[in-house]
């Protein structure tokens, strides 16, 4: 695995460099978590639809972020019909897991079996093999906009699968607990070396993009909730397949070098943080952002004036109080109201009214 990644003099000096970019963006962001906005909320919502719009339409789907944000909306009550349908779903419950639970994630075969599982979950004609290596070959093939395919590259054969996925978990953790590779570069050969494997019988692309995430998510690189790698991979998809096929058409070769891949790789997030960086300047921009509650609360102190917290609970008794503190900190850490007082005796403005 080490020869993958003996890139030659400039492509170490061009990865050093990006690193080093992506690295300083890293340490920016997690000030700007700490501040706990709505932003971020908003932020990672779009993120979250992108990713999974996108995600799915690489390999083949044809639903728009529209139409998927309207059958999550309903999910309870929507019956998954179609194979694109079951595809978002099983992509939106694998992703809502690493979400919620990545830190306690271990990049080990079990977990990459139980997403794969989640994946695949609602798809009908794939529970014969969800969540275990393929018994049969399989090859990468690009479907494009036109409807035109390509064959990409040729993959591991079935009987090999287990040794090589085992060889590759070994390599990685061993790598990650000495920290004796760049996580980003250790994250980049994994996502190569998994799509050209190609361990199980469908869902790899889909599942490396998951994983992608995951462990970005599990390097502290918190950023990627809220900005759609994958849509930058629907984006630049030619790209992505020929960076790949750079590699893979030296399998198991001296010459099977991934410098091509690695620069696209960490090139992808660069624009990432680029593209981050002004949806939130953008956001901060427009101002505090306020939702319906947001503006029940100000138009009801507006018209009361100085307000106790008790007050606005008794007019919103269908929020939680503490719900609306946090609301009532938010509104004052935007500027839009004023706390004066202190415990029983606090009160809030408007900040208008305070001059």
């Amino acid at each position: 695995m080490n020869s993958k990644i003996n890139f030659d003099f400039k492509t170490t000096h061009l990865i050093l460099q990006v690193i080093g970019r992506i690295d300083n963006f890293k340490g920016k962001w997690h000030l700007i978590e700490r501040e706990e906005n709505i932003y971020l909320k908003e932020l990672k919502k779009l993120a979250t639809l992108q990713s999974i719009g996108s995600s799915t339409r690489i390999e083949g789907s044809t639903m728009t972020d529209e139409e998927i944000q309207n059958l999550l909306k309903d999910l309870k009550i929507n019956k998954l019909e179609t194979r694109d349908e079951q595809e978002v779903v099983g992509y939106f419950e694998a992703l809502e897991v690493i979400f919620d639970n990545y830190s306690d994630m271990d990049l080990t075969e079990r977990n990459i079996f139980t997403l794969h599982g989640l994946l695949l979950k609602e798809s009908v004609k794939d529970q014969s093999h969800r969540g275990q290596y393929k018994q049969h070959s399989n090859k990468v093939v690009a479907t494009y906009p036109d409807g035109t395919t390509k064959v990409v590259f040729n993959t591991t054969a079935p009987f090999l699968t287990r040794k090589e996925m085992e060889d590759l978990l070994h390599w990685c953790t061993l790598h990650f607990e000495e920290n004796t590779i760049h996580p980003l570069i250790l994250i980049g050969t994994f996502v190569y070396e998994f799509l050209s494997i190609h361990p199980f019988q469908d869902g790899n692309g889909r599942l490396s993009r998951l994983l992608t995430t995951l462990l970005l998510l599990r390097s502290k690189y918190d950023f990627i909730q809220y900005i759609s790698f994958e849509h930058l991979i629907e984006e630049r998809k030619k790209e992505y397949y020929k960076a790949l096929m750079a590699g893979q058409k030296h399998r198991y070769t001296e010459k099977e070098v991934i410098s091509e891949w690695m620069l696209f790789f960490l090139g992808s997030l660069e624009i990432l943080i680029s593209k981050l960086d002004a949806k939130y300047d953008y956001f901060r921009q427009k101002g505090p952002y306020l939702e319906l509650k947001h503006e029940q609360i100000l138009s009801f102190i507006k018209e009361k004036g100085p307000t106790k917290i008790s007050d606005v609970a008794e007019f919103m008794s269908e929020i939680p109080i503490n719900t609306l503190k946090k609301d009532l900190k938010y509104l004052v850490t935007e500027g839009v109201l004023i706390k004066i007082g202190e415990r029983k005796t606090t009160r809030y403005i408007l900040k208008n009214e305070n001059k």
